[in-house]
């Protein structure tokens, strides 16, 4: 497997202007042992939708500088762009096939579009995509799974017509297993109680072996936003949406009898633990052959107890993971995501997380990992 980051592990010294995008390609290219690979979020890195000539000139230079190459790029759609209408599947198409046109012209062999993103659109795209010969893949991103209908339908679409590229990008957060530590520390400083988080986690445990009081396999259609603000609005109101309401009366009745008293925030923060995909390693196994690349998600890399200068994630089964995509075959790029800076953003500048730490503790992780299995 390859190593590379997602210039999206950056944002935020993007956003206080502490690192440019060269720098960040610098830091990819010099500072990370035997990763070269660059994912970008095209409207995050690129005057978007056209960064002109001359940006492309100097994107190939600094490839060349930094010893670095373009892997994937993720697209998205605003499909609110326009006041009139909601964008249809048609222009949405339009849309990705522009996509795909620009991150040929930058050298990408990879375009990724959101979870989200209808399988009809990237049908329509799709015969652009193999005369570029682009990849298009989809973010498989928790709650999902690699079970559900968004991915089997385009492993049945792909084995059928034989296309060399369509496939997928899982993200490396659908094998967590637990509430990361610095979400439950944010939800502990917003006025959480410590029942609470501790509930949270027994009950992420609980669904992890299947012994949970309920079955959430209704949420793995919906977007980890659309579930939270659901989630919300019921504890608020007790509306909510008809499949999912058992569900959310259940995560109540859960939170009452372990947390005493709870507050609107007690009960929210249990139900982070719904939000777990709890995959199966043996599917990731088995469709390692459809990945396009993978996001090497993490929130937090900690170090391990006893083990100075050696770090891990201690909320996902990267070991598992890692090793199911070596067993199925999968030889392409696992580039590091770091998503843990906004929960670090009710704090001063100078408690928040340094990224780039953050992103070299993940690769020291991913090379020694990687090390042992080969």
């Amino acid at each position: 497997m390859k190593l590379g980051v997602s210039l999206y592990s950056y944002q935020q010294s993007q956003f206080f202007k502490e690192l440019t995008l060269e720098q960040q390609i610098k830091e990819v290219g010099e500072n990370l042992p035997y990763a070269d690979g660059i994912e970008i979020v095209d409207e995050m890195s690129l005057r978007y939708p056209d960064p002109g000539e001359e940006f492309i000139s100097q994107w190939f230079d600094w490839m060349e500088k930094y010893n670095t190459r373009p892997v994937t790029m993720d697209v998205a759609m605003d499909v609110l762009q326009f006041r009139t209408h909601v964008m249809s599947h048609e222009e949405c198409a339009e849309r990705l096939k522009r996509d795909i046109k620009l991150a040929k012209r930058l050298g990408f062999s990879n375009v990724r579009v959101l979870s989200t993103c209808p399988f009809e659109v990237m049908k329509m795209a799709l015969p652009l995509a193999e005369k570029l010969d682009i990849r298009l893949g989809k973010e498989v991103h928790q709650p999902m799974r690699l079970e559900g209908k968004q991915v089997t339908e385009i492993i049945e679409f792909v084995e059928q017509t034989g296309t060399q590229h369509m496939g997928i990008v899982p993200d490396f957060g659908i094998f967590g297993f637990k509430p990361s530590e610095v979400i439950l520390a944010q939800y502990q400083r917003r006025g959480a109680s410590a029942e609470s988080t501790a509930a949270s986690e027994e009950l992420a445990e609980l669904l992890r072996i299947n012994k949970a009081p309920f079955d959430v396999k209704e949420l793995i259609k919906h977007t980890a936003g659309n579930i939270r603000a659901a989630f919300k609005q019921f504890i608020q109101s007790g509306v909510c949406e008809g499949d999912i309401l058992p569900i959310f009366e259940s995560i109540k009745s859960f939170t009452d009898q372990l947390v005493q008293s709870p507050k609107e925030i007690d009960y929210i923060v249990v139900s982070e633990a719904i939000l777990l995909s709890n995959t199966s390693l043996d599917t990731m196994r088995e469709l390692a052959k459809h990945v396009v690349s993978v996001h090497g998600k993490f929130n937090y890399m900690s170090e391990l107890p006893g083990h100075p200068g050696q770090y891990h994630e201690a909320s996902i089964d990267y070991e598992g993971a890692l090793k199911a995509l070596a067993d199925g075959g999968f030889t392409g790029y696992i580039n590091s995501e770091y998503e843990g800076q906004r929960y670090f953003q009710d704090r001063t500048r100078a408690e928040m997380m340094s990224e780039v730490d953050q992103v070299r503790r993940h690769h020291e992780m991913l090379r020694r990992s990687l090390a042992i299995q080969s």
